[in-house]
């Protein structure tokens, strides 16, 4: 399928664009590390003229960059949609890559780390994300119900409960927990007292996105139910819930997503997870920038690999209704 430009003018081989594309980040690259210096000796003795030499390298040096952006863009909208999506991801991680070269890592310590870093820290991470977002999912479904029944008592008690837990930040409770309940005679240690903090956090939202996708299904939905004699608890496990996790589990992927990020916080009490052994381990040598931009890439990478498990479920859901 060809497109055309703004222009209306019909789309070049893609193999050509492309080529044309890596040209521009070559380009891109000499503006950021070699025309600086070339400006700077080209430069001299320009203030004759009138203009501070620094002043006239970041303009020369700006206009170079604008330059490569709109050729940039112009050439991207002569590709299909697809390929547009492919190369911007192709671009801007080159320019993640580039922004990190300027710091200066030392490559070889991150490959001596990277596999006590999966090993212990990516592995306790998913696993307290597992544990809690398992935990949380139950807790926000018992919650859900309990504010949509005719029960007084229990939608006191789930209200109270979404509103502490999502008054109060999940570091403070994190706290709370590990150094509180040992006041009450119950020690606990760092990994249960991390999971309790972040299901019972967690499954505070996601209360309300189970009663917002529960109070979604049409009316009709229900009178069906009940007029074919179904019990309450028949009526929502064959009928209601069933249509309600298509709304839900998009909500609940997003949810997900952010504990596997917020479990860092985890590591304030002693977690062995990614955050704290990347932390520990740049202590030690003071390599504290290698550590930390691989963890945040090895979070990065987990975001997307749970990204396309929920897409998957997603699309699984949407066939069942077809």
């Amino acid at each position: 399928m060809f497109a055309e430009d703004v222009a209306g003018v019909p789309k070049r081989n893609s193999g050509v664009v492309l080529a044309l594309l890596g040209l521009l980040l070559i380009v891109g690259y000499y503006a950021m590390h070699v025309a600086p210096d070339w400006i700077a000796g080209a430069t001299r003795g320009f203030p004759a003229v009138g203009m501070d030499a620094d002043l006239l390298r970041k303009v020369i040096g700006g206009a170079m960059a604008v330059a490569a952006f709109v050729a940039n863009c112009y050439l991207l909208l002569r590709l299909s949609v697809r390929l547009q999506i492919i190369v911007v991801w192709i671009e801007l991680a080159l320019l993640v890559v580039l922004f990190f070269s300027t710091f200066n890592l030392s490559f070889e310590f991150i490959e001596r780390k990277i596999g006590y870093l999966l090993m212990q820290g990516a592995t306790t991470t998913l696993y307290i994300s597992a544990i809690s977002i398992a935990i949380a999912f139950v807790l926000a479904l018992i919650g859900a119900l309990a504010k949509l029944s005719s029960n007084g008592i229990a939608i006191g008690i789930a209200t109270f409960y979404t509103s502490l837990f999502r008054g109060l930040p999940l570091l403070m409770q994190i706290f709370i927990l590990y150094l509180g309940l040992p006041q009450l005679g119950y020690i606990v240690n760092p990994i249960p007292a991390g999971v309790a903090a972040l299901s019972l956090c967690y499954g505070a939202y996601m209360t309300e996105i189970f009663r917002a996708g529960i109070q979604s299904i049409p009316k009709g939905q229900w009178d069906a139910a009940r007029a074919l004699g179904l019990s309450h608890g028949m009526m929502m496990r064959l009928v209601i819930l069933p249509q309600a996790l298509r709304i839900i589990i998009p909500p609940t992927g997003n949810q997900f997503i952010a504990m596997l990020k917020d479990s860092s916080l985890v590591s304030v009490v002693g977690v062995w997870e990614l955050t704290y052994v990347a932390t520990t381990e740049g202590q030690r040598e003071f390599r504290h920038m290698e550590m930390l931009i691989t963890a945040a890439l090895v979070y990065w990478l987990l975001s997307m690999m749970l990204e396309v498990i929920q897409s998957r479920i997603e699309r699984r859901y949407r066939k069942s209704t077809r």
